[in-house]
């Protein structure tokens, strides 16, 4: 059997789970990794996605809007904006989580006029957040670009 690590999942509202695992797939801002035992210390941002874990009591997968995940010697700790169990996802949290990225951008839009940078990244956060009600089975409005 694969080495074990701690495995930490927290968000503003609540601890979501302190588990014992043999990998973390992470959706990274800068692309998806999978954190195993031994792994190099890193500090990643978060991008609206899927973080699943495996160990030896099973799979658990958390639908995640944003944060930042460290991976270190004691084992990965994620701090997620938002964190919901995938299995707890509906229809009206995947709603409340697109209107709320719908509103960065368009406020995006407004604040950052003639600069694309920051409306660029609350778009990549709206079409983000749309996939992953693609990705989990649920169907999201389609927001207006």
């Amino acid at each position: 059997m694969a080495d074990t690590m701690q495995f930490d999942l927290v968000s503003p509202e609540r601890r979501l789970a302190s588990l014992q695992v043999t990998s973390v797939q992470i959706p990274g801002a800068d692309g998806d990794m999978t954190a195993m035992e031994g792994h190099a210390p890193t500090i990643t941002t978060l991008r609206p996605g899927v973080l699943s874990v495996e160990g030896p009591d099973g799979t658990a997968e958390y639908v995640v809007t944003g944060g930042f995940a460290e991976i270190s010697s004691q084992g990965v700790s994620v701090l997620a904006e938002r964190a919901v169990p995938k299995g707890d996802m509906t229809q009206e949290h995947l709603d409340e989580m697109v209107e709320e990225a719908q509103q960065t951008y368009t406020k995006a839009k407004e604040v950052f006029e003639n600069e694309p940078g920051p409306v660029d990244d609350a778009a990549k956060l709206l079409a983000d957040m749309v996939a992953v009600g693609d990705e989990i089975g649920l169907s999201s409005k389609q927001p207006s670009l």
